[in-house]
């Protein structure tokens, strides 16, 4: 007759093992050993075994053997597997990068807002920031043009629970945007910008489908004159719309534009 002997080990000395989880298109995942932060790109049988690769904000890739337990997914231990080709459905995710939320409802509008340059700036914004924003309760809007930048924070009072943040177009050293900048920065005045002379140019080119943005020659206005360099019809709001509709998610600006887009969200919703 077999004996049988307990398993004496306390409960809290029991390891448990890491959950496993698909490793889906968009999953956003922290490698454990380096600390890589990206999000599936694919998953794929090698002859040393599964790997994963992931794409980190600034579009680097790393590939990484699937482990037990050797990533993170919301700070939490998990063990990720090969999804099937008739897996669970991959975990809905804003244009940002974001985890959606189904169901919730946008928060009423924070005293706290967000203002951008100009239309197109906020447009952008919208699109790839839209849904986090509206659950924040952050208002976005446009000041068509800087240079009434001391008047709207004189108006609008910044307080500790109303914040300003402010992103602003060719924001460089020694410029007349950088010195009305530093006027209206205060304890709650963020203002930050990106060093493009529009953010047409924080949209990568590669998603545009172009090999680079022209250069312009100064004194004409940058704009039209990309219209003219790339064979575009010279009607801006036209060439606008078909740069927009190549922006699907934060992947297709360039990390400078999504750095300062997230800084001025934190700032206001802190």
């Amino acid at each position: 007759m077999r004996s049988y002997s307990p398993d004496l080990t306390p409960p809290w000395k029991k390891s448990t093992p890491a959950p496993e989880v698909p490793a889906e298109p968009d999953l956003v995942v922290e490698e454990v050993s380096t600390g890589f932060c990206g999000a599936v790109i694919r998953c794929e049988k090698t002859a040393e075994g599964p790997t994963v690769t992931l794409e980190d904000r600034f579009g680097k890739h790393r590939v990484f053997p699937l482990l037990p337990a050797g990533f993170l997914l919301e700070g939490r231990p998990v063990t990720l597997i090969r999804p099937s080709t008739a897996g669970p459905s991959r975990p809905s995710r804003t244009a940002s990068g974001s985890v959606a939320v189904p169901g919730v409802r946008a928060r009423v509008a924070r005293a706290g807002r967000i203002y951008v340059e100009g239309r197109h700036d906020a447009e952008l914004v919208e699109k790839v920031w839209g849904d986090d924003l509206r659950i924040e309760g952050v208002v976005v809007e446009y000041l068509g043009g800087i240079d009434d930048l001391p008047a709207i924070v004189t108006d609008f009072a910044p307080a500790p629970d109303a914040r300003l943040g402010v992103l602003v177009d060719h924001l460089v050293p020694g410029t007349k945007e950088s010195r009305i900048a530093s006027a209206v920065t205060g304890a709650d005045v963020l203002v930050v910008g990106h060093p493009y002379i529009d953010v047409w140019e924080a949209v990568k080119p590669s998603s545009v489908g172009i090999a680079a943005w022209p250069t312009v020659p100064r004194g004409e206005d940058w704009k039209t004159g990309v219209c003219r360099a790339l064979g575009w019809p010279e009607d801006t709001g036209v060439a606008w719309q078909h740069v927009l509709s190549r922006v699907r998610t934060y992947r297709d600006l360039e990390p400078s534009l999504l750095g300062r887009v997230e800084e001025v969200i934190d700032f206001v919703t802190a």
